[in-house]
């Protein structure tokens, strides 16, 4: 740094880090957004197209579905809106809309099993795959982002003195 250039305070340091999503975030924000609304829309069309009567559980997971659906392109739609340095909030609310719908769709799945007595090994085996990935995932970012507010604490509190 030169004697011209005036020194930012660390909050100005940290509000210049990432003052919006890299290129490479806001095309997978989109991605999510499109994948989002396209799944909603698969998913409807799939549903009210139905030919006949639906029992109430395969309504269930259909509404179950549209809802994993829409959460993905709301978090898609709220990521590409943020204009300020996330501090990895948008991993820890990827991680649990991926454990809400995992353990879900395990559950559904595992009662559906039970209820036609075939296949619970399997579904319990897979469902659990997906499941402790994304425990992992959310134990992962919520350690991201304790690390990055860290830091920021850090570089602020060193401000003060």
């Amino acid at each position: 740094m030169t004697e011209e250039e005036p020194r930012l305070s660390a909050h100005e340091m940290i509000e210049r880090l990432e003052p919006s999503l890299s290129p490479r975030r806001r095309v997978r924000a989109l991605a999510t957004l499109l994948a989002g609304l396209a799944g909603t829309a698969f998913v409807s069309a799939l549903w009210w197209t139905e030919p006949g009567p639906l029992p109430d559980r395969t309504h269930l997971a259909f509404a179950l579905f549209t809802v994993f659906c829409l959460a993905w392109a709301g978090y898609g739609g709220w990521l590409l809106t943020r204009r300020v340095p996330l501090f990895a909030t948008d991993r820890v609310i990827a991680a649990w809309i991926s454990l809400a719908a995992s353990l879900t769709t395990t559950a559904v799945l595992t009662v559906i099993a039970v209820q036609r007595g075939t296949g619970l090994g399997g579904t319990l085996l897979l469902g659990g795959l997906f499941v402790g990935v994304a425990l992992v995932l959310a134990v992962r970012a919520h350690t991201r982002k304790a690390a990055l507010l860290r830091r920021v604490r850090e570089l602020t509190s060193g401000e003060e003195e």
